[in-house]
């Protein structure tokens, strides 16, 4: 018959080495830094965003408007197109072409396409904060009126755009919120003169659609002014 002596040396070691061993601590979830963890998302969500933006241009208050268009992943890192243009022109110092009228009124103006990407910071289940970054080329023309009477383009000049901001939103409901935030343009690959007249902070507050929830929601049967989800714990 086998010695149990072995047997209880193995027992020995096992307890040992078992007692000695830290425990392991449950691994964090996957969420930002915030009040309250918000869950990752495992698939990607489409955002729609209403984006008007604000700006002191040649001493002109100025609005120009955008709509952005763009994908979330895991509700912290979303990325897009968006589109902008002025609502209206701004009065410019460029040079008069000759056949302009000696008093015209000269207003620069520009449009551009821009590539996004935005990344979540600080976020609650209610409210965010995040950094966001776009990139973008359009064109940029002075329109003025000739003595006849008649309007008249300048060619258009080529012009990039960067544009480095922070943003904040609240989630008013599940689906929709509303936000602000603040950054600096820098027009780019365009002639000194306009730059100086384009760049400058601007300021901005857009109104958000969240799509994915509003699906959730609506084939849910829940209210669609529901507050479920957004209450601190």
């Amino acid at each position: 018959m086998a010695s149990p002596l072995p047997i209880l040396v193995g027992l020995l070691l096992l307890a040992q080495a078992s007692a000695a061993a830290p425990p392991q601590a449950p691994a964090p979830p996957d969420t930002a830094v915030g009040r309250r963890a918000v869950p990752r998302l495992d698939h990607r969500r489409l955002v729609v965003q209403y984006d008007s933006r604000y700006a002191i241009l040649n001493y002109h208050f100025t609005t120009i408007n955008g709509l952005k268009l763009g994908v979330e992943f895991k509700n912290r890192l979303r990325t897009g197109a968006a589109i902008y243009f002025l609502s209206t022109g701004v009065p410019t110092r460029q040079a008069r072409p000759e056949n302009a009228a000696p008093n015209a009124l000269a207003e620069l103006r520009f449009r551009y396409l821009a590539g996004y990407g935005e990344y979540v910071l600080l976020e609650t289940p209610r409210w965010e904060l995040s950094t966001n970054l776009q990139l973008g080329m359009g064109s940029a023309y002075v329109l003025y009126a000739t003595p006849e009477g008649s309007s008249f383009k300048t060619p258009r000049d080529f012009m990039g755009v960067v544009e480095p901001s922070f943003a904040a939103h609240v989630r008013i409901f599940r689906w929709a919120g509303f936000g602000a935030g603040a950054g600096w343009r820098q027009p780019v690959l365009v002639a000194p003169p306009i730059q100086r007249e384009l760049n400058g902070p601007v300021f901005y507050v857009r109104a958000k659609l969240f799509l994915g929830d509003l699906i959730k929601v609506v084939r849910g049967k829940q209210r669609l002014f529901t507050q479920e989800g957004l209450r601190e714990s």
